[in-house]
């Protein structure tokens, strides 16, 4: 059973899923603002795509060994508090982006990359806690209106204003926004009416858990949905900025490449309803057929063009698709007294997915040109699909 709603739910104006949906575009435009430019200051310092997998690669280990003590970090200082080191991450993240070199860039690459896993893991444990399964794809869907604007917006300004008024500028930024979004989410705790209350279930090690996650097969299936999902975004957010660089197109180009993308989110309401029509699970597999297909068009097309642009957006489409509606079989299957190591251990796929794209792009470097990696993870995605129909038809 849930637990029951906190009763000030109609706080600040709006419901508890608008106020977490709100809290969540807040620290997706910390985030977003310098999404851009990391890549491009990455490539031009370490001169290869190779060294930008692999530093991306050294983060990734970094940030999965702080998802992994999730737990611990929860015991040790309360949900509350690990959501708000995951902000402070991101402060310290932007300062090191504009003044670190050589390991300590990647540290903050690193940094940036566990706040957004803390961030999420609290996130879904508030939404599994306080919105009935019922609400779940209209959460979903608010998240990403609001995460649509935030990221519609940032990643463009911030390339604009790094290339045109101020490089410190969109660091800056990103900081002040980081610290916005913890002054909400303790007005959220602070206020008359507390919609994010402190946590109620108890912790465990998601060590212990692992294997019998593992063993359940839709839990199964549900991981590697959203595995496959992130690597096309960590595709998309890292190799889309350099993909427009080297097509020969204006570096501005690359935030709106980006911001175009984030745009799709606000047609989330209608994916909902499309999805209420058809079904869940037929729309994700309809969402990664069609971005599968797109990862084969730019890997046919070879090296960057900017017909290619083209296909990053069609692809994107199904990733949106995908945001929305692939943490529905994992909400809707997991067992409520284990709900919180579960999502430790379903909250992986984003480290899993840094460590796991930029692999594949190391070993695919070796032998063939960067382009075959897009067919190789066109075909994970495939694999996706082919297991996501044994979900049941209504999830």
């Amino acid at each position: 059973m849930f637990h029951r709603r906190p009763s000030g739910i109609n706080t600040l104006g709006g419901s508890t899923g608008n106020s977490l949906a709100r809290l969540s575009a807040l620290e997706g435009a910390a985030r977003a603002m310098l999404v851009g430019i990391v890549p491009l200051i990455a490539l031009e310092a370490l001169g290869s795509k190779e060294a930008v997998s692999w530093i991306y690669l050294g983060a990734a280990v970094f940030t999965m060994s702080v998802t992994l003590n999730f737990s611990l970090l929860e015991r040790l200082l309360q949900r509350r508090w690990v959501l708000t080191l995951g902000g402070l991450f991101v402060v310290c993240a932007s300062f090191l982006f504009y003044f670190a070199e050589g390991w300590l860039f990647g540290f903050a690459i690193g940094l940036r990359s566990a706040a957004a896993s803390l961030f999420s893991v609290c996130l879904s444990l508030y939404v599994m806690e306080f919105i009935n399964k019922a609400d779940l794809t209209w959460i979903e869907s608010r998240r990403l209106v609001f995460g649509g604007a935030a990221w519609l917006i940032s990643p463009t300004l911030g390339l604009w204003l790094w290339s045109n008024v101020a490089a410190a500028l969109p660091f800056i930024l990103s900081a002040v926004l980081a610290l916005s979004m913890l002054l909400y989410f303790w007005r959220l705790r602070l206020g008359s009416s507390k919609v994010v209350q402190a946590a109620k279930i108890p912790a465990s090690s998601p060590l212990k858990v692992v294997p019998r996650y593992f063993k359940q097969k839709r839990l199964r299936i549900a991981y590697f949905i959203t595995l496959t999902r992130s690597c096309y975004w960590l595709t998309l957010f890292i190799y889309g900025p350099i993909y427009v660089v080297e097509s020969g197109l204006p570096t501005w180009m690359a935030g709106g490449l980006l911001s175009a993308a984030a745009a799709l989110m606000f047609l989330s309401p209608l994916i909902r309803r499309i999805a209420e029509r058809f079904g869940t699970r037929n729309i994700i597999i309809a969402s990664l057929l069609l971005t599968s297909g797109t990862l084969i068009a730019i890997g046919l097309i070879g090296e960057a063009q900017p017909l290619g642009l083209v296909f990053w957006l069609l692809g994107a489409l199904g990733g949106v698709s995908l945001d929305l509606l692939c943490n529905i079989p994992f909400m809707r299957m997991v067992k409520p007294r284990e709900r919180t190591e579960m999502t430790v251990v379903f909250s992986t796929w984003r480290e899993m997915s840094e460590l796991l794209t930029q692999m594949l792009i190391i070993v695919v470097l070796i032998f063939w040109p960067f382009h075959v990696f897009y067919f190789v993870l066109a075909a994970m995605m495939l694999v996706a699909a082919y297991g996501a129909r044994t979900l049941p038809d209504r999830i």
